[in-house]
């Protein structure tokens, strides 16, 4: 599925400025991409750690996936996607952009099925979503139940 974003190319001096703009019919903003649908029945889960489990940092967390595959981010291949891991947070109210990477939502674009992650002590969330291979998540949003651990 391509996905086409257009461009408008503003000249100031000798200088090009290239910002990514999308117009809906009759002038509004389009606020996503062009979102893969997801096929029915497919589920992202964590495998480990258990919901409610006590761990020491770094936490093993193993991803589970079925009813899809997992390829690498940038390639592109009908019905497989990549592991995005969220931790302490919530997934993006606007999902139809890529998720973004940061501390709380860790990338796992080389097509991995389990990370090593160092936590502090306390208790923390984790959820995975699986976003397609340009990180934007599926239609309709292919996430795992969120978990409660705590790290000794």
């Amino acid at each position: 599925m391509s996905r086409l974003l257009p461009f408008a190319v503003l000249f100031a001096g000798t200088s090009v400025f290239l910002a990514a703009s999308a117009q809906a019919p009759g002038g509004g903003a389009v606020a996503s991409l062009s979102r893969m649908h997801a096929p029915a029945g497919a589920k992202v889960y964590i495998v480990s750690p258990a919901n409610g489990a006590t761990v020491r940092s770094p936490v093993l967390v193993v991803f589970g996936l079925s009813g899809m595959g997992v390829a690498p981010a940038g390639v592109q291949a009908e019905n497989t996607g990549h592991h995005h891991l969220l931790i302490d947070t919530d997934i993006p109210k606007e999902t139809g952009q890529p998720l973004p990477a940061n501390e709380h939502i860790r990338h796992f674009g080389k097509g991995q099925t389990e990370a090593s992650i160092e936590l502090p002590p306390g208790k923390h969330t984790l959820q995975l979503v699986l976003g397609d291979y340009e990180h934007v998540p599926f239609d309709p949003v292919l996430a795992s139940k969120k978990i409660t651990i705590t790290v000794k």
